[in-house]
């Protein structure tokens, strides 16, 4: 008996450790897309290599459910990147239960959002890190960008204006804001859409990791291209090519 309360002590303590690394997201309207498969042309800096290949999104929403999956691949490397991402749909938007992310040449890595024990678990991680509601991870985030633009409308989700979200990697959970750059014309195997471009720019200094998101207002707010950015040789850009509703 004392040895399970030492064990709930201690868990107590390193959760209250790392209860203040980040705070809640916050709760804001939103209204997810229609379930679609989108396809994309991909090209890619890999080393100072320019790689040509595709990309696939497989969102799936309804019924308080959501599902996510991603890949991307060249010929000549093979799969780059494959994001998977399940969860169900709560008073925050999209509320993850696991995210699977499988890099190209790195192990794969699983983060699990533990919601009865309040906790999200990662396979690269030492501790567990409190979980406080609304917390995203790198494959949802896109779609709770694209559903919250869609509740909020283009009078909120204009250039100027910023969204913040909570998001959880392959070892941590750190903010991430967006901030909507410009209205912008792009062109696509599909025509010329019309986007606004959401750009999220590196956290702290010496660092060059970043994201850029053209979402589609004419499209469901689908991400109509893609644009991301490790560092200076490494960037993966995809654009539309079709999108299938399901």
């Amino acid at each position: 008996m004392r040895s399970n309360l030492l064990k709930g002590a201690v868990l107590a303590l390193v959760l209250a450790s790392h209860a203040g690394a980040h705070a809640a997201a916050p709760k804001r309207a939103v209204e997810p897309p229609p379930s679609a498969d989108l396809a994309y042309e991909l090209n890619a800096q890999h080393r100072g290599f320019g790689l040509k290949g595709e990309a696939l999104i497989a969102w799936r929403g309804g019924d308080g459910k959501y599902e996510v999956n991603v890949e991307a691949s060249t010929p000549l490397l093979g799969k780059l990147t494959e994001y998977r991402s399940q969860g169900t749909v709560d008073g925050f938007g999209l509320a993850p239960a696991e995210f699977y992310e499988k890099r190209y040449r790195k192990d794969a890595t699983t983060t699990v959002f533990k919601r009865d024990a309040n906790t999200i678990t990662f396979t690269d991680g030492k501790e567990p890190v409190a979980l406080k509601g609304g917390e995203q991870d790198r494959a949802s985030v896109t779609w709770q960008l694209a559903s919250v633009a869609r509740a909020a409308g283009e009078a909120r989700f204009k250039p100027g204006s910023e969204w913040s979200f909570v998001v959880a990697g392959r070892r941590d959970v750190a903010p991430w804001t967006f901030k909507v750059v410009k209205k912008e014309k792009i062109q696509t195997a599909m025509g010329e859409l019309d986007t606004l471009m959401v750009t999220r720019e590196p956290r702290g200094e010496g660092r060059s990791e970043g994201v850029d998101i053209w979402l589609a207002p004419g499209q469901e707010w689908y991400p109509v291209k893609l644009r991301f950015r490790d560092d200076e040789r490494e960037t993966i850009e995809q654009t539309v090519t079709k999108i299938t509703r399901k």
